[in-house]
């Protein structure tokens, strides 16, 4: 496994506190390269104005989430060794789709979701739906690395804040996703270059925003099961460690 793609102690105890890590430069060159010409061939090509809301609901480019050249950016990168690593001893459900992301560029007028968790209370879903995941892993494929050019925003430390409310103030199937204190955050801007990768626990709180810039903001998305997650989901809500057997111990020293 590259060095690049372990773990080391710190970048374990910064995910107990922030909820995120980045790596930068982690995705480049034959991986990176064809997945960022892919997804660029489709906007020209093929991207559908009509469609942007559905797009930013879900996913852009959808037909192609299943394509070799964007699987290769978590399959062969060291990304899905990195995910595995943090897991451990737990195992990790096989990834199989790419979603992609884009903030079009020159301030498009295009949805713009506020602070959320994602699987939760999506205006896209039922409200009894939970299509929820273990943690996120983001790759670059293009874009202004500043703020203000559609940029995730995500909330450092609001893992924390999350697991609360869904403890105490939260049931199955209602519609607010977040709590006032967190809705009331602007974020932390991920500001990044090309290959550039973040790992984000699922309970982070996180938005994005218009993009002001010339160029469009590319983002690939791969969701990261615990192989028993099916059975953990709706628990895990409430226990942010429950899906990370190593990581409960650091957080918890003693109960082990």
């Amino acid at each position: 496994m590259p060095s690049t793609a372990t773990w080391s102690d710190a970048e374990r105890r910064r995910f107990l506190h922030d909820g995120v890590v980045i790596h930068r430069g982690l995705v480049h060159g034959d991986v990176l390269t064809p997945a960022r010409d892919l997804v660029s061939g489709w906007l020209t090509e093929a991207y559908d104005p009509a469609r942007l809301t559905a797009y930013t609901e879900r996913s852009f480019a959808p037909e192609l989430e299943e394509h070799p050249d964007l699987l290769a950016l978590y399959q062969r990168s060291g990304l899905a060794e990195l995910a595995e690593d943090l897991l451990r001893p737990a195992r990790t459900a096989p990834v199989t789709r790419a979603q992609i992301q884009i903030r079009l560029p020159h301030g498009t007028e295009q949805p713009v979701k506020s602070m959320h968790v994602d699987g939760v209370s999506c205006p896209h879903l039922e409200p009894s739906d939970l299509r929820t995941f273990t943690f996120i892993v983001g790759v670059v494929l293009d874009g202004s690395a500043t703020a203000d050019a559609g940029a995730l925003h995500y909330v450092p430390g609001g893992h924390h804040r999350m697991a609360r409310y869904f403890a105490t103030d939260w049931v199955l199937g209602q519609p607010a996703q977040t709590p006032d204190d967190i809705d009331a955050q602007d974020g932390t801007a991920f500001t990044a270059k090309r290959g550039d990768v973040v790992v984000m626990h699922h309970l982070v709180p996180h938005r994005v925003g218009i993009n002001t810039s010339s160029i469009p903001r590319v983002m690939a998305y791969f969701r990261v099961h615990h192989a028993q997650h099916p059975d953990l989901a709706l628990p895990a809500l409430s226990d942010p460690w429950l899906e990370y057997p190593a990581l409960a111990t650091l957080a918890h020293p003693g109960t082990a």
